[in-house]
């Protein structure tokens, strides 16, 4: 008898597996915090006897070299993968043994388009396909995106996913599990839409579904290229990371900060964050922080607008709190942060201060607001959600580039909307920052129209309009 252990890392969406035995067992791209895996393979009584890798990943930072030092693992790397550390080359076909006693062993699968490398690994019993750790080369109704390497190559390694997709649906039985490590909410996935499955699939499944299976090699790539999202720009540092060798995780306690250090650092150009909800922060918080929710998809996003690098100081309600975002923030390599304080806004301000607050509202507010006069719509979200359906005047500037772009906002108050509410607190705490008067729209896109907004799309204004 086999297992198969799932270990979510849902903030980055995606899935590491552990899979072994009665003895033995193998770690399939696990998660910088290792003590996951460790945790997983102690609750079934088995030793980690190898730790494998599909690919060096782009968008997060590795366990498996620290996970492979502690356990004494074996640590399988695609022998394509250039990388600074010693590990045990895999080349297509190569089969590794992981638990004698269960008839259980890896079979490598050359899978490249995701990157050039990728391997994907056949868990087999007794001889016989039972499931597939896919990576990137096979997700839920899609493929990984082939467009993180090189913008050169994406075009080549589209055509790769195609033909790797096919690979495993015509080598494997259709009752294999499809164990992708992607597609689960991940910008590594090439279909947002298909991004959010969290269900389980098969081969079989997948010929029927996927749209690498079902679409002839000509129509997959140009749809896929056509639909390629925005990548998130903290991706750039994490193939070299990963490459060279990720350090061991740190996740003791940062050094407390008083209310000065706090206004020091604020004055010293630094980013003070504070993790609480946005109805919290809303109601008040310490001029010049931002707001990134440690419930939402805190990694992703303050990774993607934080200047790589900067210093960064954690504002939470509690020393949970605290703990929870830094193992979060390591996963995507921002290691250590240079202050923390925890409690509430009325010990984070110096005597004599007091937390500044902004006001959230509705799209109906929106909507009432708007036939009482003129103000500033500023619509968060990405291109491509945008493309399906706009607040008519409205301006467009995504969230991961409202930084840089503060300057291209007009003067006035300024009502600030995305899909749902976690982005629009983000920019609103950006622009209340910069001294904007702000208001956040904590509401789902969906209510625009029904609040009897005007809501176009791209084609409707003659192919782009304000869409930008």
């Amino acid at each position: 008898m086999f297992f198969v252990d799932t270990i979510e890392v849902a903030g980055l969406g995606n899935r590491s597996y552990l899979a072994g035995g009665a003895l033995t067992a193998v770690a399939v791209d696990p998660p910088r915090d290792i003590d996951r895996v460790i945790a997983a393979a102690a609750l079934r009584g088995v030793r980690i006897s190898h730790v494998a890798e599909t690919h060096v990943h782009n968008d997060y930072v590795t366990g498996g070299l620290e996970l492979a030092r502690v356990t004494g693992a074996d640590y399988l790397v695609p022998a394509g993968a250039r990388v600074s550390f010693a590990r045990v080359p895999v080349r297509d076909g190569d089969r590794t043994e992981i638990d004698a006693v269960g008839g259980l062993g890896l079979r490598a699968l050359a899978t490249p388009g995701h990157t050039p490398h990728h391997t994907s690994y056949v868990l087999e019993e007794d001889g016989a396909a039972v499931a597939v750790f896919t990576g990137g080369a096979l997700l839920i109704g899609t493929v990984g995106r082939p467009d993180l390497v090189e913008p050169r190559l994406t075009a080549h390694l589209a055509r790769a996913q195609h033909a790797s997709a096919h690979r495993l649906a015509a080598e494997l039985p259709d009752e294999t599990a499809v164990l992708p490590t992607h597609g689960f909410g991940s910008f590594c996935s090439s279909s947002r839409v298909a991004a959010g499955d969290g269900g389980d699939t098969t081969i079989g499944k997948e010929k029927a579904n996927n749209e690498a299976l079902t679409r002839d090699v000509d129509t997959f790539v140009a749809d896929l290229l056509a639909g390629l999202d925005d990548v998130p720009a903290y991706y750039a540092h994490m193939g070299p990371a990963n490459s060279a060798g990720p350090e061991p995780l740190d996740l003791t306690p940062p050094t407390v900060a008083d209310a000065d250090e706090i206004a020091a650092r604020l004055a010293a150009g630094e980013w003070v964050v504070d993790l609480r909800n946005r109805v919290a922060f809303a109601e008040g918080h310490v001029a010049g922080s931002f707001n990134f929710e440690a419930e939402g998809q805190l990694a992703t996003y303050l990774a993607w607008l934080i200047p790589w690098g900067r210093p960064l100081t954690l504002l939470a309600e509690s020393a949970g709190q605290l703990l929870t975002a830094q193992r979060e923030l390591a996963r995507v390599g921002i290691d250590r942060p240079a202050a923390a304080a925890t409690g509430d806004p009325s010990s984070w301000v110096r005597a004599g201060e007091a937390p500044v607050s902004f006001p959230r509202a509705t799209f109906a507010d929106l909507a009432d607001r708007r036939r009482d006069g003129q103000v500033v719509v500023l619509d968060v979200r990405r291109d491509s959600e945008r493309a399906g359906g706009f607040v008519e005047g409205s301006l467009h500037i995504p969230v991961h580039a409202l930084h840089r772009r503060l300057a291209e906002v007009p003067g006035g108050q300024v009502w600030v909307h995305c899909a749902g509410g976690m982005r629009a607190a983000i920019a609103a705490s950006l622009l209340d920052a910069a001294g904007r008067d702000v208001v956040a729209v904590d509401d789902a896109f969906d209510a625009a129209e029904k609040a009897g907004l005007t809501v176009r799309t791209v084609s409707a204004v003659g192919g782009g309009g304000p869409c930008r």
